[in-house]
């Protein structure tokens, strides 16, 4: 690859991209007003919020101004200062207003002569909104409370009998509107200062200490100093909003130079020049990348200025403790959000360069940002829920890695974070270098160039669907099909009883288990072949009897790979623990399993049910129709994925995947559906044998030839797993040698591939 020739690309690109005032206004014009003007609207909006005040209407508060001992709670019409010590913006935020007013607000000609009266008209009030919250003091309520103080004072036992009857005020408002639920909260607050009041009236005058009542109290010590609050808050915000105006600043410029380019007729010219198709894409991507980078930074620094502004109308705020966003993010901050910004920027515009190229127009282009973002958007919440902070496990999930790693950063924790470091870089460049690799391919395929825009019609789709059928199924059909697997195992699971409930048992299990494989699995994939295929046995690998060198080699490398898996779900398991309620379920199963009337019913549950139906499923169809991508190790590892999502728990999941790659390459290189049965039966079999030995081991009855294999329970002796790796690697060496069946896509691409690197 030429790199003069890539910058001249990018200079074109570049020049192209400037001369557009759609992508003036949206990368630099847009962050510019945009902040400054939400900004503005938020000071207005926020002062016509502060100056507007929820009313309350106290019915019965008369009597309680007979009694010269309780505190007061009006003060003519306001609610007393001193109930506010601990939240004093609620007072200016509650008004009182009186039943006479609200009586002429409704036209009411009748006054309030009673409570009752009063209370029926606030009724009326608070459903037509003129009055948010009604208090009601009910009849005698300050007599009683005399009662009560009395007997205290007196040191009697009737206040613990009047006191059970006391009447209780009560607080009527409408959930339903938000201004009525707010001021609910306030009123309730003050009435319960003036409760604690009340309380320590009643104490002094009966000379019973105020600690009796509260023995202690709860003093929080928050050691984190004030920098560290303001960077916790920010460290949340920050990465989120950045990212997301990454992916937003790299996906117009990417539809733009790829399907714009196509509608504009220029794509061609492009590819005819000296320029090999990867220069073309880096020249495309780099200038992406620029884009993406420049509209994160301007939103960026147009927030921060934004946020500056408003923080300084609101300053008022500080005395009433909320401090945190009260103050600007840390300076240092600023330079691990820039860091953190290229490799994220890098793999978003690499994403967004394929899906762009893949676009017939722009129209089409745009409706592509949805499933990105639909993919991105939980990655990038993920580290924004409570209780995930950054471990092995977490650093190694793409996107939620790079998150966790800035806000620690940001937070300030860097010895902590220092040993993620590395996992989390290998991890976005290999995301990265996929994603550019995705790119490289779809501009190598003319089909997806150039591509004719279309007008879909669902019935002529259809027709063509059955009566032109393929020899094997397309690419869109194997996505179809193992999307269809994976919606009917969720609508199983999801009308089945809980394994923990006690409603279930082995018959219910075996009857679920045979359901769940045979119908949402194995069915969906025979029907689909025998509906759009021509060539059924082809396209299930079912076509020919395979070599009993291939057998013995599946049984070989089974074997050989369950110790090396077994190790694998322990690694997976330490990395993402298994909750307490999916343990239960697992044991409750494998408890289920033991009391089965006889042996054979759980091997078959377990080896040959599943060896059947899911190799049917994902080596067999949904393999044959993603081979057509032209790629076999884009082929086996998406259907690796798929296999993977079709087991019930994440720890299964990456598990199964990664069998799922084995089986995926014992499928292509032998072409035999039936030597992936056998390595599927065998290895599922294995966990058997492991499990009973964990049994026997537990009960101190092992073997001599069991604990010269096993070393304690479910473990291997060291010599296994040396020997399970060295015959793994022969294996496969031995299999990567055979002349595979390649498929016609696959010769074609090889082809492509030679022609475009020079050979």
């Amino acid at each position: 690859m030429k790199w003069k020739n890539v910058k001249l690309i990018y200079t074109r690109e570049m020049r192209d991209q400037l001369r557009d005032r759609r992508t003036l206004f949206l990368i630099a014009v847009l962050p510019l007003l945009l902040y400054p003007l939400l900004g503005m609207s938020f000071v207005q909006i926020a002062q016509f919020l502060r100056n507007t005040a929820a009313k309350v209407l106290v019915v019965g508060a008369e009597e309680l101004g007979q009694h010269d001992w309780l505190p007061p709670l009006l003060n003519e019409k306001e609610f007393d200062v001193g109930l506010f010590y601990n939240n004093p913006p609620d007072r200016d935020n509650l008004e009182i207003v009186s039943s006479e007013e609200i009586a002429e607000v409704l036209a009411d000609t009748k006054k309030s002569e009673s409570l009752e009266d009063a209370f029926q008209i606030g009724s009326a009030a608070l459903d037509s909104g003129d009055v948010q919250v009604v208090v009601y003091f009910p009849p005698g309520f300050g007599d009683r409370l005399q009662v009560a103080r009395e007997s205290l004072i007196e040191r009697t036992n009737e206040t613990m009998v009047e006191g059970a009857e006391l009447p209780q005020p009560q607080i009527y408002f409408n959930s339903a509107n938000e201004k009525s639920r707010v001021a609910q909260l306030r009123v309730e607050r003050m009435l319960r200062n003036w409760r604690n009041m009340v309380m320590q009236t009643n104490f002094r005058d009966s000379n019973v200490p105020l600690e009796a009542a509260r023995p202690f109290d709860l003093q929080p010590q928050d050691v984190a100093e004030e920098e560290q609050r303001h960077a916790a808050v920010w460290s949340k915000i920050l990465p989120f909003i950045l990212f997301i105006w990454a992916l937003t600043g790299a996906f117009y410029p990417a539809v733009d130079v790829c399907a714009g380019e196509k509608e504009r007729g220029t794509l061609e010219t492009l590819l005819t020049s000296p320029a090999q198709r990867r220069e073309i894409v880096w020249g495309k991507l780099l200038t992406i990348m620029t884009f993406s980078i420049v509209t994160a930074l301007l939103n960026l620094g147009s927030m921060g200025v934004t946020g500056k502004f408003v923080i300084a109308q609101f300053q008022g705020l500080a005395m009433s403790g909320q401090t945190d966003l009260l103050a600007m993010p840390p300076a240092m901050s600023l330079v691990w959000l820039v860091a953190a910004l290229l490799p994220v920027a890098g793999l978003f515009s690499a994403l967004c360069l394929a899906c762009a190229a893949f676009a017939r127009s722009t129209k089409e282009g745009q409706y592509y940002l949805m499933p990105l973002l639909l993919v991105i958007m939980p990655l990038m919440m993920l580290p924004m829920s409570p209780g995930v902070e950054l471990n092995l496990g977490n650093s190694l999930i793409p996107v939620t890695g790079v998150v966790l790693l800035l806000r620690s950063m940001i937070e300030g924790q860097y010895w902590q974070a220092l040993p993620f470091v590395v996992p989390v870089i290998g991890v976005t460049l290999m995301c990265c270098l996929l994603a550019i690799r995705w790119a490289e391919e779809q501009f190598n395929s003319e089909s997806v160039l150039f591509r004719e825009s279309e007008r879909l019609d669902l019935g002529r789709w259809l027709i063509h669907l059955v009566r032109d059928r393929s020899e094997t199924p397309t690419f869109s059909q194997g996505i179809f099909c193992s999307g269809l697997i994976l919606i009917l195992i969720f609508l199983m699971n999801f009308s089945l009883p809980s394994m923990v409930t006690g409603e279930v048992n082995f018959r219910f299990l075996f009857q679920t288990t045979f359901i769940l494989q045979v119908v949402c699995i194995a069915l969906p994939a025979v029907l689909m072949a025998l509906l759009f295929t021509r060539k059924r046995k082809k396209t299930l690998l079912l076509d020919h009897w395979p070599r009993w060198q291939f057998l013995l080699m599946a049984a070989l490398l089974a074997v050989f790979v369950r110790p090396l898996g077994y190790y694998l779900a322990i690694g997976i398991e330490q990395l993402y623990p298994v909750s307490a309620e999916m343990k239960l379920q697992l044991d409750t199963m494998s408890d289920m399993m033991r009391a089965a009337p006889n042996i054979w019913l759980p091997f078959f549950l377990i080896t040959i049910l599943p060896a059947v139906c899911e190799e049917v499923a994902f080596r067999g169809f949904v393999l044959s129709g993603l081979r057509r991508v032209g790629h076999k190790w884009w082929a086996i590892g998406l259907s690796s994925v798929a296999f993977g999502l079709v087991h019930p728990i994440l720890q299964q999941q990456l598990a199964a995947a990664a069998v799922g790659m084995v089986l995926g390459y014992l499928a292509v290189q032998t072409g035999s559906l039936l030597v992936c049965m056998v390595f599927h039966a065998i290895y599922n079999g294995l966990a058997i044998v492991i499990m009973q030995v964990s049994e026997q081991a537990s009960g101190g009855s092992v073997g001599v030839l069991q604990s010269w294999i096993f070393s304690g329970k479910e473990h291997f002796q060291p010599w296994v797993l040396v020997v399970s790796a060295l015959g793994t690697v022969a294996i496969l060496w031995w299999l990567h040698r055979l002349p595979y069946h390649r498929s016609k896509e696959e010769h074609l691409q090889e082809a492509r591939d030679r022609q475009f690197a020079g050979v």
